[in-house]
């Protein structure tokens, strides 16, 4: 049974901890090849398990170790059926990775939740197009019945929430949370935003917040920026709006670079973790509600312990 399905933790205060960029971890760090940028495919290779069940270890440990909380997302980000087709997966493979994820996430919860270290279980869906570029935009409806075939998945896999990562227009994270609503699944919305503050697609985070909840009746349980630098959004973010105590987590990247900078890149831009740890700080002296922190493109286990350390100090 989903433990925490029905009373989220993170939604008490408490820090809670997410990992870093999988990615780009696992790419540059590892040398696994992710075509599509695909952590999922790792789960039909030899040893592909094993490489995820270490990465995601790694953080169970820093929450341990600092006795904070925990948000594991599931390596399925591009499990969803259009990409999955691109590498080649039957919706019977595709409805079989997606369970195998979350069944590796249960494993370790198994053994590594302990003392004040509660650990969330998140099934993680991403965009239906690029995260940086989107272009054949969806209606509300289409993305409600695309997004349904994974919000499905996790209901069954047992996770306790989903979590859209990478949102890049209002229409698709509208569609997303009526489907994992559907489902009976808590959701996380979680948007990206160019280096000038706003969705790709040109609305602010205040735009796009207020229009999933209302369209979506406030079906998220809370929002979310990843994908971008402090230094990109942090002006998109001022203090004392009601709006912005919607956004309890962040999964900002290591880089300064915009979108576009990054998608030519061929090296990895790993940033100062001790100075992305400061703007998180920073952020959180103006946000009431933040309290879910990891990382995203470049960001791994250097980042969050230095995130940690830099909150639990403060």
């Amino acid at each position: 049974m989903a433990r925490y399905r029905h009373n989220l933790p993170q939604l008490g205060g408490d820090l809670f901890l997410a990992d870093g960029g999988i990615e780009t971890t696992l790419i540059f760090l590892e040398g696994h090849e992710l075509p599509h940028f695909a952590a999922f495919d790792l789960l039909r290779r030899p040893g592909g398990r094993t490489a995820l069940e270490k990465y995601f270890r790694t953080y169970a440990r820093i929450a341990t170790q600092h006795g904070v909380g925990l948000v594991l997302e599931s390596a399925t980000w591009r499990a969803s059926p259009d990409w999955a087709a691109k590498l080649g997966y039957t919706p019977t493979d595709l409805a079989d990775a997606n369970l195998a994820a979350l069944d590796l996430l249960h494993a370790i919860r198994q053994d590594c939740e302990r003392g004040p270290t509660r650990i969330v279980l998140s099934g993680c869906i991403g965009p239906r197009g690029d995260g940086y570029r989107p272009e054949a935009l969806m209606s509300e409806a289409e993305a409600e019945d695309y997004h349904a075939v994974q919000a499905g998945l996790f209901r069954d896999a047992e996770a306790d929430l989903v979590t859209a990562i990478t949102m890049t227009y209002p229409a698709e994270a509208i569609g997303l949370a009526r489907a994992a609503r559907a489902a009976g699944m808590p959701v996380v919305i979680s948007f990206t935003t160019e280096t000038d503050g706003r969705l790709p697609t040109g609305e602010t985070l205040r735009e796009a917040v207020e229009r999933v909840d209302e369209a979506t009746g406030g079906a998220p349980a809370y929002y979310m920026v990843n994908c971008a630098h402090p230094t990109h959004f942090a002006g998109a973010l001022p203090g004392g709006e009601a709006w912005v105590e919607r956004i309890r987590g962040l999964r900002a990247n290591a880089s300064t670079r915009s979108h576009a900078e990054l998608d030519e890149a061929t090296d990895l831009d790993d940033g100062d973790p001790v100075q992305l740890a400061r703007e998180y700080r920073a952020l959180g002296d103006r946000l009431p509600s933040l309290n879910v922190l990891g990382g995203c493109c470049g960001t791994d286990h250097r980042h969050i312990e230095a995130i940690c350390r830099t909150w639990l100090a403060a």
